[in-house]
């Protein structure tokens, strides 16, 4: 089988009302259209054809993909116009999957179920069943179950409008035959357009249509407005909690728990409510996310835990640690095995090494910190000039007192203490005490001021 698959992406969303072509709307965090990408490629595509119109050189630039071949509908003609669009890169062995940029929930396994009735059949339909059908495309199907055309709801009577089978949109055909239909469609309907639907009766009128119904009908709906599109997030963000919590995370409240991107859990984690997971995250055996954090593209060890509102970001959390709450983890942060992280601490771009602490109040950028070291509330290390930025290097088992600054370039070797309220600019011995403070006066006499009346 040689899949090819082409994504209708050319609609403007006028019910979106936005300057945003529709298909760029995202749900997880994700444009729609890339869903679809990504479902289509997983069905070993080595190519693909994405039919753009409205907003064509924004759908692009945000789809940088060498595998996709662009073609341009300039005018809408409804969706069969549309797939002919592709005819000049349709190649006549292709097995043709047609899907659509604003169907994010569609499953790469079911566009290879509905391929796989190319094995049988000229051309495959896939379906689904609603309690409401209004607005859809009917099945119609002969006295023998077999499909025998799709008839949409403005040219349908009465009796067909009771059908509540309906049609998705999503086709399967061989290149030669699909090629052959298009150019046979005729706009003679009531919208006066060329419709892809048209193409089931011919092929059943040639041999054999057969249907895959979808069980989940979210997985195929389309996203037309801004309810649409919040139904289609919470239906993405179940699907994707479900998955944890069947690996064996618990979740306090799955409903308050939001994932744009992809998680990874070992068992027994807990994570609590108002929590939000970015990009690629992995979470190792019994680690506790508390609620409000916000956690994107950071690796966490088992053991750990992320206390309430802290924020991480692409950071590497080892076994044992706690980090928070209020903390703030900035890129390239290594926090190692049985560190702590405490309230109110910034870290950015340091090693915190084994066994130490920073536990209240402090900045931490820029540093290489060895292991079982104490650093005092209010501490900071000073990494930038103004222009660049210089390095801290902490040895093992050093002690800060509180309210230091450590002005870098600088060095505190093993076994050394740093006096509360210094301001280091220079080497700090090992095992020795450090301390810079100048002379404490006392004005005597000195009165505070009062307002004026």
């Amino acid at each position: 089988m040689k899949p090819f698959p082409i994504i209708l992406a050319a609609g403007k969303g006028t019910r979106m009302r936005s300057n945003l072509p529709k298909v760029l709307h995202s749900v997880g965090g994700k444009p729609m259209l890339q869903h679809v990408v990504d479902a289509c490629k997983a069905l070993g595509a080595d190519r693909l054809a994405i039919i753009y119109g409205h907003g064509g050189e924004h759908v692009q630039s945000a789809l940088n993909d060498e595998a996709i071949q662009w073609v341009e509908q300039a005018e809408q003609k409804g969706t069969g116009h549309a797939v002919a669009q592709a005819n000049t890169v349709i190649e006549d062995d292709d097995h043709v999957v047609v899907a659509y940029g604003d169907v994010p929930l569609i499953e790469a396994k079911t566009l290879k179920r509905l391929l796989q009735t190319l094995q049988q059949a000229d051309l495959g339909v896939l379906t689904t069943i609603l309690d409401n059908p209004t607005g859809y495309g009917r099945i119609v199907r002969n006295d023998a179950g077999k499909v025998v055309r799709i008839v949409e709801e403005k040219d349908a009577n009465e009796a067909t409008r009771k059908i509540n089978e309906v049609n998705t949109g999503f086709i399967a055909a061989k290149g030669k035959d699909l090629k052959r239909w298009l150019a046979n469609l005729s706009d003679d309907n009531a919208q006066g357009e060329y419709y892809l639907t048209d193409c089931i009766e011919m092929a059943a009128n040639e041999g054999q249509v057969d249907a895959v119904v979808c069980a989940n009908p979210l997985e195929v709906t389309g996203v037309n407005n801004r309810i649409q599109q919040a139904q289609l997030e919470r239906a993405y963000q179940w699907q994707q909690v479900e998955a944890l919590m069947i690996e064996g995370a618990t979740l306090a409240d799955p409903a308050r728990v939001d994932i744009r991107g992809e998680v990874s859990v070992g068992q027994d984690v807990f994570i609590d409510v108002n929590t939000l997971f970015i990009g690629q995250v992995e979470l190792g055996d019994n680690v506790t996310i508390e609620s409000g954090c916000v956690i994107t593209d950071s690796q966490i060890a088992a053991n750990s835990r992320i206390k309430a509102n802290s924020v991480l970001e692409k950071a590497r959390i080892g076994e044992n640690v706690d980090v928070g709450p209020f903390a703030r983890i900035r890129p390239e942060a290594d926090i190692r095995d049985n560190a702590k992280i405490g309230n109110f601490v910034e870290v950015k771009k340091s090693v915190i090494g084994q066994g130490s602490k920073v536990s209240h109040l402090s900045y931490i950028g820029d540093t290489i910190m060895g292991s079982n070291v104490n650093v005092g509330a209010g501490t900071i290390t000073c990494n930038y000039d103004g222009v660049n930025k210089h390095i801290t290097e902490i040895g093992d088992n050093v002690f800060i007192g509180s309210t230091s600054q450590l002005i870098a370039p600088v060095k505190v070797e093993d076994n050394a203490t740093i006096g509360a309220g210094s301001t280091i600019t220079k080497d700090a011995p090992e095992g020795e005490l450090t301390l810079a403070r100048p002379k404490q006066v006392t004005l005597a006499g000195w009165k505070r001021p009062v307002k004026n009346k």
